[in-house]
């Protein structure tokens, strides 16, 4: 699976730590995420990095 996060994280103009911090999700995760070495995670996380960077959890998916 592969995921936008950084590309709609970047548009937004917020740094990792940013979004850690909004989310309450891990850093690492998220740059996981980001770089591919991530390639499945639970509902519940892309939840929460979707309202925090006030998208739909689809928006998230290529």
């Amino acid at each position: 699976m592969k995921y936008r996060v950084k590309e709609i994280r970047e548009k937004a103009g917020i740094t990792q730590e940013d979004l850690a911090t909004k989310s309450g999700v891990s850093r690492t995760i998220i740059s996981g995420l980001e770089s591919g070495t991530i390639k499945e995670t639970s509902t519940r996380t892309l939840r929460r990095i979707a309202d925090a960077l006030g998208r739909s959890v689809s928006e998230l998916f290529f």
